[in-house]
């Protein structure tokens, strides 16, 4: 279909309103309430035309454009229409716009000065409205409110919830919420839709959600982007809730070879800025990877990726996390894989290193068999201490991951004697047949989610009295509060906030000298100040201590490879000093979390094919994706909607040995919990308004 918009003819598609043929041929028509994603209402005036045949001026937005129709955009009556609308809005504006956080992307500024209306009469008429900040994730500044009606056709049309509307007040008619109710009360789906479709600085994100540092999408999706490997968190959330865990595994695999791994152990760094968390409880983003990965079917294998042999042979030197995600991707990208593993079994620090309670062998096992399904030939019960005796046997490019399976020691009397062990070495033999017994009373020196392992682990083999000390106060310990509450509950005595002085004893260990810490932070240099009080020395008798203070790597000084930091290897992308070898995971970072162990193979795996004569790309799409329905229907007491926690077994149970101590949610309780997500992404899928000077 043709028409004519000042004397220049386009084309235009058939059922379109003229606004919206105009703005696709790159003709601009000044509009404020008009949003490509809503329906027109033609409540503002500012997109008036002139249109041959038709009597006075009218509206672009509400206007169907029909064939050979002729459109003026600037005569003189439709000007007369948009200056008087423009001048009534502005009458009542508030004249701040250099401290309104839309200065420069503010539509109503836009438009005024593509109009050349002076905003002179806008300083004499302000109204002052109170602003509602009330919320902790949206503000409403009232007094930008230009009545356009977006965000009331948002909430009501677009996303069903019907929330806003239009409110009388003793101001005037605006945008707000019937009843005086805040947004918990009225039901709010806290979507941001509202957010994303005024053309004002009148509703926006409360500040201190926004972190000046990140991206627009980094600050609307935060659970996504704070991922270390940005998984798609809302799609496989709002797969859940519909019921396709299927779907929702698929989406999670793209990114990650140990979904049920992670959901059982991860330190979700994603729901500690899930904005959901602002209005009470995170969603349990962890629980519900877990509980995708449990109901899978498998079904993701059809469409996962293998690319045909490349003749180049890799090898790795560790079957922990890193080193099996880094052959995992290599063997999809055809290359042949070996992996040589000194201890009986893979898994690394997930075998050897996490208690069973926590991360079953059985759950393990399935995704290391899924990894090696690739055809990735492990060969465990192997020492390999040289990457260039391996490049000389034929191999194309080496990966280090041989993590950080060596305890720690601090320096302080006593670390000698009988009795006290390092947490490595106690967390493995309590993975094998011969544990190392603790006694009857321990002591467990550190204040991480390792040191809670080791002391939950001697509970377990018998120890009838457990202590942890450590120099962090309750509130800096970085142990999660799951593990302190969890440790309490089985009995484990915490001295938060003591420095150990010593370990008493004369061959054998009879108890730990402890000091209360006044003060203890780090200097401007990341040197730690400790600062003891006086006369608060005790010793806490014990018969075994732990050492819960650190891991590192063992063996890399002989690899002929540049070190840093000590036993750590130095890399660059990935890559070592030596050509051809590659390091990944705990031996170049340090000991850190599963997901981050993840990571750093998916990029070592990345540079060794480019390496090999591969372009990178290890990426997979195993679940197709549609456009979320923008429909969320209303909640009654969505803001209330309490965490769905995962079955826990009682302390007493716990206590008993090593079973499993946590079950999956159901699938019932999964869907139920995926519900609470505020479902972030959708702003994300809403049309981008364009200002005047884009087009």
């Amino acid at each position: 279909m043709r028409i004519t918009i000042d004397g220049k003819e386009i084309q235009a598609k058939e059922g379109s309103s003229v606004l919206d043929a105009a703005l696709a041929a790159g003709i601009f028509i000044p509009h404020l309430c008009s949003h490509p994603d809503l329906e027109a209402k033609g409540g503002c005036r500012l997109c008036s035309v002139e249109i041959d045949g038709t009597e006075g001026a009218v509206p672009a937005c509400k206007t169907i454009a029909e064939e050979g129709m002729n459109i003026t955009t600037n005569g003189a009556e439709a000007q007369k229409v948009r200056k008087t609308a423009m001048e009534l809005i502005l009458a009542t504006h508030p004249a701040d716009c250099t401290g309104c956080p839309k200065f420069g992307k503010c539509e109503l500024q836009s438009m005024y000065q593509y109009m050349g209306v002076s905003p002179e009469r806008w300083r004499k008429k302000s109204r002052s409205v109170p602003n509602d900040d009330s919320n902790p994730l949206i503000s409403h500044l009232f007094t930008r409110c230009v009545r356009c009606g977006r965000c009331i056709r948002a909430c009501q049309e677009l996303r069903g919830v019907k929330v806003l509307d239009y409110v009388k007040t003793n101001t005037g008619i605006r945008a707000g919420i019937p009843d005086g109710k805040t947004l918990e009360e009225a039901g709010c789906r806290f979507c941001g839709a509202c957010i994303e479709v005024c053309p004002t600085g009148s509703i926006m994100d409360a500040v201190k959600i926004m972190k000046p540092e990140r991206s627009y999408e980094e600050n609307v999706v935060p659970c996504r982007s704070t991922c270390p490997a940005h998984i798609d968190i809302p799609a496989y959330i709002r797969c859940i809730k519909e019921g396709d865990f299927d779907k929702a595994a698929a989406i999670i695999r793209e990114k990650v070879p140990f979904p049920e791994v992670l959901g059982a152990v991860c330190t979700h760094n994603c729901e500690s800025s899930c904005k959901r968390g602002e209005l009470g409880d995170a969603v349990s983003i962890c629980k519900l990877k877990r509980a995708a990965a449990a109901e899978e079917s498998g079904a993701w294998k059809e469409r996962a990726r293998k690319e045909k042999p490349t003749g180049k042979k890799a090898a790795v030197i560790g079957a922990g996390v890193a080193g099996l995600t880094t052959a995992y991707y290599l063997a999809k990208k055809g290359h042949e894989v070996t992996v040589f593993e000194k201890n009986e079994k893979a898994g690394g620090q997930c075998r050897y290193g996490i208690p069973a309670y926590r991360l079953p062998d059985d759950l393990l096992d399935r995704e290391i068999t899924a990894i090696l399904e690739t055809g990735i030939d492990l060969q465990t019960n192997t020492v390999c201490e040289s990457p260039q005796e391996l490049l000389k046997s034929g191999y194309d490019a080496v990966l280090v991951s041989v993590g950080t399976h060596q305890g720690s020691k601090l320096p302080i009397e006593g670390n000698d004697l009988e009795g006290v062990y390092v947490n490595a070495e106690f967390l493995k033999a309590a993975r094998s047949e011969t544990p190392l017994l603790p006694g009857e009373k321990v002591m467990v020196l550190g204040g991480g989610n390792v040191a809670y392992d080791c002391a939950r682990t001697a509970v377990r083999l018998g120890a009838k009295e457990v202590h942890i000390a450590c120099l962090e106060n309750e509130q800096q310990m970085t142990s999660s509060p799951e593990e302190i509450r969890e440790g309490a509950e089985e009995g484990i005595i915490l001295h938060a906030g003591y420095s150990f002085l010593r370990i008493t004893g004369d061959t054998k260990v009879s108890g730990v000298e402890l000091k209360k810490v006044r003060q203890f932070y780090f200097d401007e240099n990341r040197k730690p100040v400790l600062e003891l009080e006086e006369g608060s020395q005790q010793i806490i008798d014990v018969d075994h201590v732990i050492f819960a203070v650190g891991q590192k790597p063992e063996g890399t000084e002989n690899m002929g490879l540049q070190l840093c930091h000590g036993p750590y290897i130095e890399t660059k992308d990935s890559a070592t000093s030596m050509k051809g070898v590659f390091a990944a995971g705990d031996v170049v970072t340090g000991t850190k979390s599963v997901i981050e162990a993840i990571v750093g193979g998916r990029n070592a795996a990345m540079e060794m094919d480019k390496y090999l004569g591969g372009d990178g790309d290890i990426t997979e799409v195993l679940a197709d994706r549609e456009k979320p329905d923008p429909y969320l229907g209303r909640v009654e007491g969505f803001a209330d909607l309490q965490r769905i926690e995962p079955e826990i077994l009682s302390a007493k149970e716990r206590i008993g040995g090593f079973a499993p101590i946590e079950k999956p949610l159901s699938c019932d309780k999964a869907q139920c919990e995926a519900g609470r997500c505020l479902q972030c992404d959708l702003r994300t899928t809403l049309t981008k308004t364009k200002l005047w000077n884009e087009y």
